[in-house]
């Protein structure tokens, strides 16, 4: 990825925290690498090589720094400077395509060859993709070291690594340290009083509206939201467990505390995390563009950091889109909690005091015959369901955002029951494809309607031309933003978001 050189100079010598997580700098005298806001003594420019990720300066010899933490970064948004090819991989290999499988695999998932694969990504990140993945484990096992108490063993597994002995050699090659020594060093080993983690971000970020987006959403029996908390109840590699986000007052990051009671990949967990909030969007790239229309500029006055809500498991958001058909937000709501209730597997965790969580939402092989009267759905509606877990679970459909956006729109709509809306609806949400837009949605017609009549779906998709590459997060901004005109509730026969 092309860096302007004097550009970073200078958001490194002034401490510009807009830039950090875009680049890195490598310090040829110290052989160590920093983020722009190291409060270290600026090097001199002669001195400094400017680095697109951390993986690109680890491949060039560089070590990270002690004291700004690299692995604390809010991390370099996966379209920044990148091929869309280039993206989706990086957000496979933030969901551990590299952790069990290697780079031919990931390639084959894309649809492209190893050779190629790994041009683009020296070409766009001057890093392989192997390199990208194993920076991705060493950073957040050193962050596991910092903020939790987890042995030096649950560490290694829950970072990824397939082996104690080779969780040892990463750490001594990349911090020239031991686990143990490093965990001394910052002196706050055991500080935390649980399985905590932190999530940083770009500011602003609107928790409140998220919040709510998610409240009125919340599925019953799997997810709920307490004062100033999102919960919910998740099974990942076989083991369940229960995860409470917050912000952290006075930072640019939210704690997520995770109850678990076997060792698990928390790399995941916290990916998904971040994919569910979208914590990895840069607001300052994506509202330059989107303030070129004036429809859009004051709600982005009382939305700034303006984020597409996620989803923890592709498959689940996808169910969910297809709940969300032809009703409105809280019916789809019900049935989805129904779902859970006659499908999921009971949680085993304690979800504490007065919790409402107690059902594991059902994977692909719990749905793949739905019986309608069991589940309250119209027969069609529970066919796609079935037909969608069968997809799923077959191999036929991936819902891991490795197909471009046409692509994975072509391929959801080849399922019966499923259209345009629904697809658009999980390429945005699911497959996290910032460009995804469904233009049938009655809520965003209604946003840019006039005289009190919706906006037709021909008039919506010439308006969001202009807002191409970001029409997801236009979308998102119509939904949410507390200064869109005032809307009616959805009647039970109109179609609703996911």
């Amino acid at each position: 990825m092309p860096l302007d050189a004097d550009a970073c100079y200078r958001a490194l010598a002034t401490r510009d925290r807009r830039f950090d997580g875009r680049f890195f700098t490598g310090v040829r005298t110290t052989g160590i690498y920093c983020r722009p806001i190291c409060p270290a003594p600026t090097p001199r420019r002669r001195n400094c090589v400017f680095l697109p990720c951390a993986a690109a300066a680890e491949a060039a010899g560089f070590r990270p720094c002690l004291r700004c933490r690299p692995e604390a970064s809010p991390g370099t948004p996966a379209w920044l400077g990148t091929s869309a090819t280039v993206s989706r991989a990086l957000r496979l290999i933030g969901d551990g395509a590299l952790d069990g499988g290697g780079v031919p695999a990931l390639a084959a998932r894309l649809g492209i060859g190893e050779r190629h694969l790994r041009r683009l990504f020296l070409s766009h990140l001057g890093a392989t993709p192997h390199a990208v993945a194993h920076t991705r484990r060493v950073l957040f096992a050193r962050r596991l070291l910092d903020e939790t108490r987890l042995p030096i063993a649950q560490v290694a597994l829950a970072s990824g690594f397939a082996s104690v002995r080779r969780f040892n050699e990463a750490m001594r090659g990349a911090f020239r340290s031991t686990p143990s020594a490093l965990r001394r060093r910052r002196g706050r080993a055991g500080a935390a009083p649980d399985l905590a983690l932190r999530l940083a971000y770009r500011p602003p970020l609107p928790w409140t509206t998220l919040l709510a987006f998610f409240a009125a959403r919340a599925i019953p029996g799997v997810e709920e939201v307490v004062g100033d908390a999102y919960r919910r109840s998740f099974e990942v590699e076989g083991v369940q467990g229960i995860v409470t986000v917050r912000p952290i007052a006075g930072h640019d990051q939210l704690q997520a505390r995770i109850q678990v009671a076997e060792p698990v990949a928390l790399i995941r967990i916290a990916e998904r995390l971040r994919q569910l909030f979208d914590l990895g969007a840069d607001p300052g790239v994506i509202e330059a563009r989107l303030r070129g229309d004036r429809r859009l500029a004051a709600r982005l006055d009382a939305f700034a950091g303006v984020r597409v809500p996620g989803a923890f498991d592709g498959f689940e958001l996808a169910v969910r889109a297809v709940l969300g058909q032809q009703v409105s937000v809280a019916a789809a709501t019900q049935l989805a909690g129904r779902l859970a209730r006659e499908y999921g597997a009971p949680l085993r965790a304690e979800p504490g005091p007065g919790s409402t969580l107690g059902r594991i939402f059902p994977g692909p092989r719990a749905l793949r015959a739905v019986d309608a009267r069991l589940a309250g759905l119209p027969r069609a509606r529970a066919a796609t369901i079935s037909a969608l877990a069968q997809a799923v679970e077959r191999g036929e459909l991936a819902l891991d955002g490795s197909r471009d956006l046409d692509t994975s729109v072509r391929e959801l709509a080849r399922l019966p029951g499923i259209g345009e809306w629904t697809a658009q609806v999980v390429a945005m949400r699911a497959l996290r494809e910032p460009d995804a837009f469904p233009a049938g949605d009655l809520g965003l017609r209604r946003a840019l309607g006039a005289a009190g009549r919706p906006a037709t779906p021909a008039q919506l998709v010439a308006a969001a031309e202009r807002w191409r590459p970001w029409r997801a997060y236009a979308a998102a901004l119509l939904w949410m933003a507390p200064t869109a005109p005032r809307q009616r509730p959805a009647a039970p026969r109109e179609r609703a978001v996911a």
